[in-house]
């Protein structure tokens, strides 16, 4: 919330990004951004993977958006990074909007992946 008041709505996702990263320091949350998760198929690891923003407190990944309206293919992507970590919990922050748009996603997956800290581009 910290993040939207100051720098409300207009700029791009890298910039909401960098800002939430210096506020998780200040806040001293610990936190990993872009976080590869990849994704195994009968114990054989599949050239595709995803990246989530942040994964906080090493088990609630937070993503970021910028946009005016979402289309729920923001929450599947969240749902994804959900079934391949196994996390349980996931939350989905938008700055695109006049207030913070957020919602909670909660996790009833098995995992079917790994997790790997490795900091990379997106590939999803």
């Amino acid at each position: 919330m910290q993040v939207h008041s100051e720098l409300g709505r207009g700029f791009l996702e890298s910039v909401y990004q960098d800002a939430f990263e210096k506020e998780l320091r200040l806040q001293k949350i610990p936190f990993q951004r872009e976080v590869k998760m990849t994704v195994f198929y009968r114990g054989v690891e599949l050239p595709s993977y995803f990246v989530a923003d942040f994964v906080c407190y090493e088990n609630i990944i937070v993503e970021l958006k910028a946009m005016t309206e979402m289309s729920g293919a923001e929450k599947a992507q969240v749902l994804n990074y959900l079934k391949v970590s196994g996390f349980k919990r996931g939350l989905l922050l938008n700055f695109g909007k006049e207030r913070l748009d957020y919602e909670r996603i909660a996790n009833f997956f098995k995992r079917s992946g790994n997790l790997s800290t490795d900091e990379t581009d997106r590939n999803d």
